[in-house]
């Protein structure tokens, strides 16, 4: 494949879905491109516009929160698997405002917990607390949310 064909493969899958560069890279290996072959095409998606880490890394925030109702934590840890830089992690938290987190954590909670049919009150609190807690929401709200719901 020459670097022209890979360029344009690689613009449409760039301007298909918001891309880092870890996708890119992987898709370009796939392709059979050389390192510096690679490094060519790179170079120029970014001075055309089609990859940015930055609008990436919003995007992939304010995505991830409103359509699968993540917490800061797994959004975190999500971008860092991305090797995203701290900057873009700081600018796409950002993104989701603290009414909207609250909302959405308020919402997720209330139905968690009743959802759940666990009649021991420690067993109940213990799957809710992980279910909050593998959605990457902080420790501190959830314990307290568990508490709130207990005392109801």
């Amino acid at each position: 494949m020459t670097i022209k064909e890979a360029l344009q493969k690689l613009e449409h899958f760039c301007a298909y879905q918001d891309r880092c560069h870890q996708e890119v890279v992987t898709k370009l290996y796939s392709l059979k491109m050389s390192p510096d072959e690679a490094d060519i095409i790179i170079v120029k998606l970014i001075a055309d516009n089609f990859l940015n880490e930055t609008r990436f890394a919003c995007s992939f925030a304010r995505g991830k929160h409103r359509m699968k109702s993540w917490g800061k934590t797994r959004i975190i840890n999500e971008l860092k698997m991305r090797h995203i830089s701290t900057v873009n992690i700081n600018l796409a938290l950002k993104e989701i405002t603290p009414e909207e987190y609250e909302t959405t954590f308020n919402e997720l909670s209330q139905k968690c917990w009743g959802s759940l049919n666990e009649t021991n009150s420690l067993k109940k609190r213990k799957k809710f607390c992980d279910y909050m807690l593998r959605r990457g929401y902080e420790s501190n709200l959830i314990y307290d949310k568990a508490k709130e719901f207990e005392q109801i």
